[in-house]
């Protein structure tokens, strides 16, 4: 969808990257990193400072307690973190439970490790989901749950409630636990609790971020995993021969993003639920139902309202008739092919971008009824 975006000069409001860059006091840090000579290979696991930075990061918002030297491991990026982690977890044959709509990396990840990805819908309006649904999902060939809160493309937050049902059915059926939280920060609507810090989970889960979204640096393409060493380790053992290792220049600097005060984190969300409210009011006035999200870059309307029953039909129709490019939903499911109303947006953007792009999507209501 960026590439038709950019043959047809409409605004991307399609992939989630920001259109401004983050905090300058991080790019300078990358700026004096590669000044300094930090642009050999850096430690397989990643340099020590950012590990250290990573591990006081968790204890400082969660409570979790890591050693940097065999709890974390850097990656280029949460998407390597997660395929990284299938790969050495599971088997062929094995299966992966997860949420769907789900992030599309996780389907290959789990072709690539031979496993088979058993989705378990999420259902709107809220997205919550069927726990004795989940319950029955598991076999015996079960061997990973895949979470990701705050979840895309959906922008849910997993409830207190719903963590609790998920570590109670990861316990009492031996399941390790994979949880993607590039997100964590992200949250405009209740709060992010990782799943490793309830009863049980410590010593079954991995859990990965990434620097990209907080930071609004999504090029630098630094992410971690984070959890027990047995299985850290073997995440580092698949890491090695995928990049083996990335971003030396970028490390620094993002363990310099990782220390910034808290006022940082909770001004960067504020800013971002602002841009969702901008957003979400002008969706609902070109006519569409909208999902308002939680958390996250992104927004689900559905545009039944509008007579598309089909979201991806509209989404090949935006571009030339209003300019502006979205996400079918569909990309996100199991069968792709499946019609399905829901059409994701993103509101990462400026203002002035976000006022344009509904400004042209006023008129659709007008097109679909002419």
């Amino acid at each position: 969808m960026s590439a038709l975006a950019e043959a047809t000069g409409a605004i991307n409001l399609g992939q989630g990257f920001p259109d401004e860059d983050g905090p300058s006091e991080v790019a300078e840090a990358a700026v004096a990193a590669i000044r300094d000579g930090v642009n050999q290979y850096p430690p397989g696991p990643g340099r020590a400072d950012l590990r250290a930075a990573i591990a006081d990061h968790q204890k400082r918002f969660y409570g979790v307690s890591l050693d940097p030297d065999d709890e974390v491991i850097v990656t280029a990026g949460a998407t390597e973190a997660v395929t990284a982690a299938i790969l050495a977890l599971c088997e062929p044959g094995d299966e992966v439970l997860c949420f769907e709509p789900f992030y599309d990396s996780y389907a290959a990840a789990a072709a690539l490790a031979g496993a088979r990805l058993r989705p378990i819908g999420l259902q709107p309006p809220d997205w919550s989901f069927d726990a004795e649904r989940l319950a029955r999902a598991v076999t015996a060939r079960t061997r990973l749950l895949l979470l990701n809160s705050p979840h895309n493309p959906t922008g849910k937050v997993f409830s207190e409630d719903e963590l609790a049902v998920i570590a109670a059915l990861c316990c009492e059926r031996d399941l390790l636990a994979l949880t993607d939280e590039v997100y964590e920060h992200l949250v405009f609507d209740g709060h992010h609790r990782p799943l490793v810090t309830l009863p049980g989970m410590a010593e079954r889960t991995l859990t990965v971020s990434s620097a990209g979204k907080t930071f609004s640096f999504t090029g630098w393409k630094i992410g971690w995993v984070t959890g027990p060493a047995p299985l850290v380790g073997a995440v580092r053992t698949v890491k090695q021969f995928l990049t083996y290792v990335n971003g030396a220049p970028f490390q620094p600097a993002v363990a310099t993003g990782l220390r910034l005060p808290d006022s940082y984190f909770a001004e960067a969300a504020w800013s971002l639920r602002e841009k969702r409210d901008r957003l979400c009011a002008g969706l609902v006035a070109a006519g569409f139902s909208v999902h308002v999200p939680s958390a996250t870059y992104f927004v689900m309307v559905d545009t039944g309202p509008l007579g598309y029953l089909d979201g991806a039909a509209l989404c090949r129709e935006l571009p030339h008739q209003c300019g502006v490019v979205a996400v079918p939903a569909a990309a996100f499911y199991s069968d792709p092919t499946a019609p399905t109303p829901l059409v994701r947006f993103a509101f990462c953007k400026r203002p002035e971008v976000l006022d344009e792009a509904v400004r042209r999507l006023a008129g659709l209501r007008t097109m679909t009824s002419s």
